[in-house]
């Protein structure tokens, strides 16, 4: 008897699936990651590949030519639940795992196969409650793609994907970018994940080459706000951009400094050398630049070695438990400025 119901077989073994639905619904960062899922899923099993995410997600995947429908959903799966059961799908592929993919599979009457992730929630309270790692040493997307690997899916040694309709043709408004320039992502969800203002302003202040700030509207006023005290060759973005100009921005930047967040993956998938700097999480719970073991890792971690409270969180806070932030406070700021190269000539 074949394991999975309702799959097409050749010869007994690896099953033919004419369609599968992926599920990520958020956020920024942990949708770019499961890039390499629908890429390997399509040129490995040819099959029709959907993908459901939240409505503001949309973006990050409606140019990728990986993925043949994409589903929106504002706020509840029931939005989209019918048209769901309409498509019948073979296997779904659920890289999210929580209430909202468990009302899914409960709406599709649990026919398809059901594939989900291993989100390991227990080795990453023990990493951040008791400071006992019991995560594996493996890259959060190569964990993605062995969810799929009972389909006869494989990593495929390459890095993250992020599509654009035509780079060529995105206009950036108000301000013409530098030639060559550094790309500085100043914003993050949490504040845990972030410098303090004074910090950026330190580290722009010692970097003589051309500097764009990148960040939402919540980051406008901070941007502002750097880039008088900084100097004239420090530009301010943020708040200004939508995220595929924003991501155009990554796109020709000579290097990118960010903090833990979802800028540092759109710029990993750009194959751009990146200067990561991180707060209250840790590269060891597998969320760092990917790049694909095919290609040079082109990240430079920042962390303050040392400190007994680090990591006190797998996501973040909104200021710092221990009320002293010595993990982004005690940053070797000059180290990072320093770090930064002379641009191409």
């Amino acid at each position: 008897m074949p394991p999975f119901r309702g799959l097409h077989y050749i010869c007994g073994q690896i099953p033919f699936l004419k369609k599968i639905l992926v599920i990520r619904f958020s956020s920024i960062g942990d949708i770019v990651l499961t890039t390499p899922v629908v890429r390997c899923l399509k040129k490995q099993l040819d099959a029709e590949i959907h993908y459901l995410t939240k409505q503001q997600y949309l973006p990050l995947l409606a140019a990728n030519p990986h993925i043949d429908h994409i589903f929106t959903i504002k706020k509840n799966v029931s939005e989209v639940l019918p048209e769901l059961r309409l498509e019948q799908y073979d296997c779904v592929i659920d890289l999210h795992k929580n209430l909202r993919t468990m009302l899914v599979r409960v709406g599709l009457f649990f026919k398809p196969k059901w594939l989900a992730f291993n989100k390991l929630n227990i080795e990453k309270w023990l990493l951040t409650a008791l400071k006992i790692n019991r995560l594996p040493n493996i890259h959060i997307v190569d964990r993605y793609v062995a969810t799929a690997a009972s389909l006869g899916v494989k990593k495929d040694g390459q890095g993250l994907d992020f599509f654009q309709f035509d780079s060529s043709n995105c206009q950036l408004p108000t301000v013409e970018l530098p030639t060559q320039y550094v790309a500085f992502a100043i914003g993050a969800q949490f504040q845990t994940k972030r410098l303090p203002t004074k910090k950026i302003f330190e580290i722009c202040k010692g970097i003589a080459q051309p500097i764009v700030l990148l960040g939402g509207a919540a980051e406008a006023a901070e941007g502002a706000e750097i880039a008088v005290q900084a100097g004239r060759h420090v530009v301010n973005l943020c708040g200004k951009l939508t995220l595929n100009e924003s991501a155009e921005v990554l796109r020709q930047a000579d290097l990118v400094i960010t903090h833990d967040t979802g800028m540092m993956h759109i710029a990993a998938a750009f194959q751009k050398r990146i200067l990561s700097i991180w707060g209250n999480t840790v590269p060891a719970l597998g969320m760092s630049p990917y790049y694909g073991s095919a290609n040079p890792d082109l990240n430079t971690s920042f962390e303050v070695d040392g400190l007994s409270c680090r990591p006190c969180s797998k996501i973040g806070f909104g200021s710092c438990p221990k009320g002293h932030f010595k993990c982004m406070n005690d940053q070797d700021l000059k180290k990072i400025a320093a770090t930064v190269p002379g641009l191409r000539g």
